[in-house]
């Protein structure tokens, strides 16, 4: 799911269809009125009596996928009205059939309140539930400090915003620092530790001096966190990124996750970074965890994906070949560093269209004031 702040579309609903939950399509709504004047034009205008009255029937259930419960009643209204008019001459319906039009015109209008009633209580859920997302992965600004960012998001399970993977990028005292990862696990049973791992990043930016530390505060927030709990093998993998004051030298912390690539030109190459385990495995205070530093010059790019898009694979099962893939994407005319991600995106799916996992996407590019 992309980061980016409300209003509509909502990304939950860019995925959902109408008959799950989002608004019905135009079509639908049209659908009754246009079917009332449909018939009244026939009957008018025919020089035979048409045996069309039965259609009439379809229009009070009708009006309840797209209505609410006044509009539903004058639409059944001018149903019975309709049927009672001697001009349409509708079949000329007996008391038996007038009474059916009637219960269920009834029925509908009472089956619409309910639905209306419903449809704003699972809006008002939704709403608070994208509040409570928002507020543990918050859209990711343009720019922090002297670095600008892109980032893209999309959740394996249907209809939520946050998954398995976290992204964060924060100024603090010791520079811009940036974190990318990946949970054990994907979907909602895995947002409560990407917000404690989240909640722990941003503290470490503002006092853990070097990368490396903040590398183990993540380490330490998991051990604590699955030390409760039986069973509870938590581990994450992470990759994490210093920017120094200038932003011409970066600092690389990879922790099982893919390294980044470096974007120069139409070029991406992948970053030789010391890997260390991941995180969770209370490992990373051994003082052992190497940081990669990466001299930048103007123009250059990082490019963070998760394992979502490294181990996509296609029918044959080949994996992504992520970087021929950057390279040619790179090499495009009106390629644009912002958009980089979502076209990455595009392609990934035309690559691989039932993507499973979480995808998470980050491009930072150096842009000093």
């Amino acid at each position: 799911m992309r980061k980016v702040p409300a209003p509509p579309p909502r990304r939950g609903e860019e995925r959902r269809s109408w008959l799950s939950g989002a608004p019905p399509p135009r079509w639908v709504r049209v659908l009754p009125p246009v079917l009332v004047g449909v018939i009244c034009a026939a009957t008018l205008l025919s020089d035979d009596r048409l045996d069309i009255g039965f259609l009439l029937g379809a229009i009070p259930p009708l009006a309840v996928l797209s209505y609410g419960p006044l509009v539903t009643a004058l639409l059944c209204g001018a149903v019975v009205a309709l049927l009672t008019v001697p001009a349409f001459q509708l079949d000329r319906p007996g008391d038996a059939d007038l009474l059916t039009v009637v219960f269920v015109s009834v029925l509908s209008v009472f089956v619409s309140f309910v639905r209306s009633r419903r449809d704003a209580q699972l809006d008002l859920e939704r709403t608070v539930a994208e509040a409570a997302q928002r507020a543990v992965a918050p859209p990711l600004p343009e720019r922090v400090g002297a670095v600008r960012c892109a980032g893209l998001y999309r959740a394996a399970q249907r209809g939520t915003l946050v998954g398995g993977d976290f992204f964060d990028v924060r100024d603090g005292p010791f520079g811009v620092r940036a974190v990318m990862g990946d949970v054990q696990g994907h979907g909602l049973s895995a947002v409560s530790t990407v917000a404690s791992l989240l909640g722990a990043f941003r503290e470490a930016v503002l006092d853990r001096p070097d990368l490396a530390s903040v590398a183990g505060r993540l380490d330490r927030r998991l051990l604590v966190d699955s030390a409760g709990a039986r069973h509870a093998e938590l581990f994450a993998t992470a990759a994490l990124l210093e920017f120094s004051a200038d932003a011409l030298r970066v600092r690389v912390v990879v922790c099982g996750n893919p390294p980044p690539f470096l974007l120069r030109g139409a070029r991406a190459t992948e970053l030789e970074v010391s890997p260390w385990t991941p995180l969770g495995l209370g490992l990373a205070d051994a003082g052992a965890i190497e940081a990669c530093t990466v001299a930048l010059r103007p123009g250059d790019r990082l490019f963070l994906a998760s394992d979502g898009v490294v181990e996509a694979r296609d029918g044959s099962g080949a994996f992504y070949p992520l970087a021929d893939r950057l390279t040619a994407l790179l090499a495009e005319r009106d390629a644009d560093p912002a958009a980089l991600p979502e076209r990455v995106w595009a392609d990934l799916v035309r690559f691989c269209p039932d993507v499973e996992d979480d995808v998470t996407m980050l491009v930072l590019m150096p842009s000093p004031p």
